[in-house]
């Protein structure tokens, strides 16, 4: 039964359009004791009256007034009661900080014209590096994420590198891990006051994904190898690959990247209130 003193996480939230052409909001919340999903709906004078701070990926709520349905697993909320307020991001100093990892590991490549390339694309794009999510809900959805999420991979292509990567070049594994994310920083925009993350409908407009977006500066560099293991990360091409791992016959290098971005996106710090 619906109780006010029910504590929820909030997992998603998103903003539409309804058919009459008013705004109508998605949140889904996880009770905190039991783990079970409960989806929400928010019309817009809900959503007009209430602090679009509540929606926070990892905040405690608590639902004043709703209606629930049957099943007490849909609710349309009409109030909200912020318990705990999850962070938005990394601090200012520790992401300064990874950046600086990032830029030693460019500083590692040994391919002058490659290493120019990443450094003049981290340096270019350095503001906004420091503050891009890794994505809108799957992992590292906070401010820093994205820098988070490069240096995991980064870290993980180091672990394996002596053992499975022997074959390969280094530099190439590095500048991969380095830019296949890059285009996020287009992608998505995130409110650096609310936390909340969307995508940017003019990079959309102009690009399929930040994988496209990648695999394109790469090519048109002439960096072919690096080019295609970015192509390749998402693995399936109905997961946004350009490469389809399922195909067969191709070459062992283009596995690597899509595994030490799964390997961050599944361990690492997959939602902001992870980070205390």
């Amino acid at each position: 039964m619906f109780s006010t003193e029910t504590n929820y996480e909030v997992i998603t939230f998103s903003i539409g359009d309804t058919k009459s052409g008013t705004k109508m909001g998605k949140l889904q919340l996880k009770e905190v004791e039991s783990g079970e999903i409960l989806n929400c709906i928010l019309w817009e004078e809900t959503l007009n009256r209430l602090d679009s701070k509540l929606y926070r990926c990892g905040n405690i709520l608590r639902i004043v007034s709703g209606s629930f349905n049957e099943k007490f697993n849909n609710c349309l909320v009409s109030s909200l009661e912020l318990i705990k307020e999850a962070k938005t991001g990394l601090e200012e100093t520790e992401r300064n900080s990874i950046y600086a990892e990032l830029i030693e590991y460019i500083n590692k490549i040994k391919d002058d014209k490659l290493r120019t390339f990443i450094s003049e694309i981290y340096t270019k794009n350095k503001e906004a590096l420091l503050i891009a999510p890794a994505a809108k809900m799957m992992h590292h959805n906070y401010i820093g994420g994205l820098l988070v999420h490069i240096s995991e991979c980064l870290k993980y292509a180091d672990a394996n590198m002596a053992i499975f990567f022997q074959k390969v070049n280094k530099d190439e594994v590095y500048a991969a891990c380095l830019l296949h994310d890059i285009g996020k920083i287009f992608e998505y925009k995130i409110d650096t006051a609310s936390g909340l993350i969307d995508y940017d409908e003019t990079f959309r407009k102009e690009w399929i994904s930040h994988s496209q977006y990648g695999f394109s500066i790469c090519m048109n560099a002439g960096f072919v190898r690096v080019a295609r293991m970015i192509a390749a990360h998402h693995a399936r091409t109905d997961w946004g690959a350009i490469i389809d791992l399922n195909e067969k016959d191709l070459e062992s290098y283009l596995y690597i990247v899509h595994h030490l971005d799964d390997l961050s996106a599944k361990f690492g710090k997959t939602n902001v209130a992870m980070l205390g």
